[in-house]
């Protein structure tokens, strides 16, 4: 066993330190559907059961009741299920009701930004843009949640495209891109900027068909396995199931 004379353990410290490797990093995205399941049914209990099955590292939640007068706070009770760092990106933001995308991290967030993605009359929507700390090992997580509309979910993209900058750190896009076809525009750009990735089929829960649900990674090659995560709970907890990916270093 070696040892230098700055940073001298006895191996019984040595046995007792942590291990500071975060490798492999899970990271799972999720449409929680406003916790109303598909029993239709209002449960963050179920949602927060099924973040505790998934066990992921960082999470990315769609369709996230925020607070408000009117409304339940479902971040903050997914916070307190999870014990997770909680960031928030609201893209409806009243008195009344604030609703939108949200980020679960087991690891410190150092900066957020919320990237604007509205699109003429549409409904909102935005991304939520997040730098974490992985143990020293910078991961920017980009949350989001596109349009219905294939021209809305092409103008979002554009916007996406535009605000990545993979020099920094590794890149991870994640989220409900809505997307129905596999060979529509919005997922030719992705895959022209990240690299094709496995796109199982997330929606509706109880027979999934559609893949709208979508992990990606730049540099490609740290993204080791996609899974959909099908339990019984999952299955009822919201209309769409969990999609997870492990990132390795």
């Amino acid at each position: 066993m070696k040892f230098t004379d700055a940073n001298l353990l006895t191996p019984v410290e040595e046995a007792i330190t942590p291990d500071m490797n975060p490798w492999p990093v899970t990271i799972a995205t999720y449409n929680i559907h406003g916790a109303v399941g598909a029993d239709r049914r209002f449960s963050p209990e179920r949602v927060a059961g099924v973040l505790s099955e998934i066990s992921a590292d960082i999470i990315a939640l769609q369709e996230v009741p925020l607070g408000g007068t009117d409304w339940p706070d479902v971040l903050k009770m997914l916070q307190q299920a999870t014990g997770f760092t909680a960031v928030e990106g609201p893209t409806k933001n009243g008195p009344k009701r604030r609703y939108g995308n949200a980020v679960l991290s087991r690891y410190p967030i150092l900066a957020t930004r919320n990237i604007d993605l509205s699109f003429g009359s549409r409904e909102p929507r935005g991304a939520l843009d997040a730098d974490i700390d992985c143990h020293g090992h910078p991961l920017r997580v980009i949350a989001t949640h596109l349009g219905l509309r294939p021209a809305e979910r092409r103008a979002q993209i554009r916007t996406l495209l535009q605000a990545f900058d993979t020099d920094r750190m590794p890149v991870i896009l994640l989220g409900d891109v809505n997307e129905w076809f596999a060979w529509g525009r919005t997922l030719r750009w992705l895959e022209s900027h990240f690299e094709a990735v496995p796109a199982p089929a997330t929606f509706p829960s109880r027979l999934p068909v559609f893949a709208l649900d979508r992990i990606w990674i730049s540099p490609r090659h740290r993204l080791v396995h996609v899974e959909v995560h099908a339990t019984p709970l999952a299955r009822v907890a919201s209309d769409h199931l969990p999609l997870i990916a492990h990132i390795d270093g």
